[in-house]
Parts: structure tokens; sequence; C-alpha cells
């Protein structure tokens, strides 16, 4: 039996240079003792038994032949109907606009029956008269009368009082407004003032900030014993001034979309008034 080389010690034929010592596996050591021995007792000795490998069982299996079992291949079940079929962007929007449609047709409906303001009819909306705020023009006229430089009035007439206001006009001169809903849903309003005719066109007709002059005039008419100036484009709301007789100077002036009937009842109605004397 020849002598086994030692492993630490290089082959002369070997370029590489030598290194250390390689310290022998137990386990090798183990197995090739266990096989000296074996070939030395003629291997009818019982040797070591080697552990099985359970990573090399299937391959072993395999190797030997014998028909394998499929490989199991595991689903996971779809749930629902919906699992199975997702509808198409088209189908979603189609029944999103549907189911809107469905909400807001009633909510409208509600919004214009409890409105109050207007009235569903086949045609156009119509402002409700009524409905206009309603305001204590007595109280507002005595309070400007008060602050005021000028005698004002307020005229009796069969409308509806929806605002008053005072302020500035173009040129100097102080302006006191009125503004009335007639039973027809129309509006008037009537300005006093002791500013110059120009000075309230400018301010009431916007004029004033637009840069583009006051109106033009285009004719008189008489009214409730007043020589009345009508400014104005043709087809527009006509802008109507007139002096009141007596000391300090006051002008009036009336626009709005009533008819002329309803100027002239509250022309007629102007100079049979109540004067709040100013600082009263």
């Amino acid at each position: 039996m020849s002598a086994r080389p030692d492993p630490g010690t290089p082959s002369p034929d070997s370029s590489e240079p030598a290194g250390p010592p390689a310290v022998p596996d137990p386990a090798e050591t183990s197995g090739t003792a266990g096989a000296a021995d074996r070939a030395t007792a003629g291997g009818t000795g019982p040797g070591p038994v080697p552990a099985a490998d359970p990573a090399a069982a299937p391959a072993g299996a395999a190797g030997s032949g014998r028909p394998q079992p499929p490989p199991v291949t595991r689903r996971i079940p779809e749930a629902g109907p919906q699992a199975m079929h997702k509808p198409a962007r088209g189908d979603a929007s189609v029944r999103d606009l549907i189911w809107a449609c469905l909400i807001l047709v009633p909510v409208a409906l509600l919004i214009f029956s409890v409105g109050g303001s207007c009235s569903f009819s086949p045609g156009t909306p119509a402002e409700d008269a009524a409905s206009a705020p309603t305001v204590d023009a007595p109280a507002r006229i005595a309070e400007y009368a008060r602050g005021s430089t000028f005698p004002l009035r307020l005229p009796d007439v069969p409308f509806r009082v929806n605002s008053t206001d005072r302020g500035p006009v173009e040129g100097g001169g102080t302006a006191v407004r009125i503004g009335f809903v007639t039973p027809d849903a129309d509006f008037l309003s009537l300005v006093q003032t002791d500013g110059s005719v120009e000075g309230v066109l400018a301010t009431e007709s916007g004029s004033a900030g637009r840069g583009d002059g006051p109106p033009t005039m285009r004719g008189t008419v008489q009214a409730g014993g007043l020589a009345w100036e009508v400014y104005g484009a043709e087809g527009g709301e006509p802008f109507r001034v007139a002096t009141l007789p007596g000391r300090p100077e006051v002008r009036v002036l009336v626009t709005g979309s009533a008819s002329d009937e309803q100027f002239t009842t509250l022309a007629t109605a102007l100079t049979a008034a109540r004067v709040y004397p100013p600082g009263s």
C-alpha cells in the first residue's frame, strides 16, 4: 500500500507557492478511515451509514426512471361576478351620468318650487313683486332730512318702497334716492338733489365712471304740473329731470323700467307730497 502525499507539501511540478498546511475535515477523515478499514477487512465489516440528504431525494428519484406525479399548481378562486367581469369605462361613465341626473332634477324642481322670488311658467320666469323687500320710507326720509341742506319729499303712490339711499353727486351736491316696485314688477327710482342737471345725469347714468359724457337730451314732457326734460338713448330707460318750485332749488330725476302711465302717477304725487324740511 503506497504512502499518501502530505496535503501541506507542494508537488515538485507545481509552480504555485507552498501555502499553509490544509486542515483535514473531520468528516472526511472519518469517512476515509472507515473506507480504509473496510478495505482492509475485505469489505465485510459494517461501516458507518451516510446520512440521507432530503434535497437529494427528488433528484435521485427522478434519476431512477420512475414516473413522477405532476406538479400541483395552486389557483386563487375568483370571488363574485365583479371579479369575472369589469365594466368598461364608457359603461361606468354613462351609469354615473344617469345617477347624477336622477339626483339633480328633483333638487332643481324643489328649488324652483320654494324659491319665492320666481314662479315657474312655460315662458320666462317672472319676478314676484310681493317678494321685494319693504323699507320704512317715512323713517328713512325723516332721517335724511335732518342732515340735508334742502327739503325732501315722499310721494304717496300705490307702489312698494324697497330701497332708500343717500350719496354724493358728480360736480358737487347730494342725492337722496327712493326706489319703488310697481304691481307689474317694474321699477322706478326717484332722485332728489341740490346738484346740477349735468352732475345728477352723469351720476345716475354711470357716465361719470365711463368718461363718455352724460346722456343726450331727447325732448320734454309735461307731467304733474312740471316740465320734464327727457335724456337717454332711444329704446333705453329714459332719464326725466325737472326742477321743483321754491327755494332752495331742488331738482328731481325719475328713471326706471316702469311705463309712462306709472311715471305720470309718480310725478303727480310728487307735487302734492309731504315735505320734510332740512334739519328737521
